[in-house]
């Protein structure tokens, strides 16, 4: 039988302060994780650009700061193993592929790690 997200994230995170946090904080609603998906459908319209440019890095920014407001304090080093997570895990992979069209996770990884000063 495979683990949820949740019993998953609980074996690798369950330790970290951010986990601590994210389990105090209500249960996030289908609708905090459908706005999320949205901004990643905003993400891949600008695929196109440079993960670096004003513009991606701007919706980049989007997502970190939706993530610290509705689930846990998104630092720049949580968020970094995040966009690799989104790019090397097919459930993540295809989620956010089918938000914002094929190559978006790969495209937020590239941006997230602009963002976070992480070279590629």
């Amino acid at each position: 039988m495979s683990k949820t997200y949740f019993e998953e994230a609980k074996e690798r995170w369950g330790d970290t302060s951010a986990w601590k946090e994210f389990e105090k904080r209500p249960d996030p609603s289908k609708e905090a994780a459908d706005v999320l998906m949205k901004l990643f459908t905003r993400l891949g319209e600008l695929k196109n650009l440079p993960p670096e440019s004003d513009e991606a890095q701007t919706a980049i920014a989007d997502i970190q700061r939706y993530i610290t407001d509705h689930f846990y304090e998104c630092t720049d080093e949580i968020f970094a193993g995040l966009g690799d997570m989104y790019a090397s895990d097919e459930r993540f992979r295809k989620n956010i592929d089918k938000a914002g069209g094929d190559g978006t996770a790969e495209f937020a990884r590239d941006a997230i790690r602009a963002r976070c000063g992480k070279t590629v």
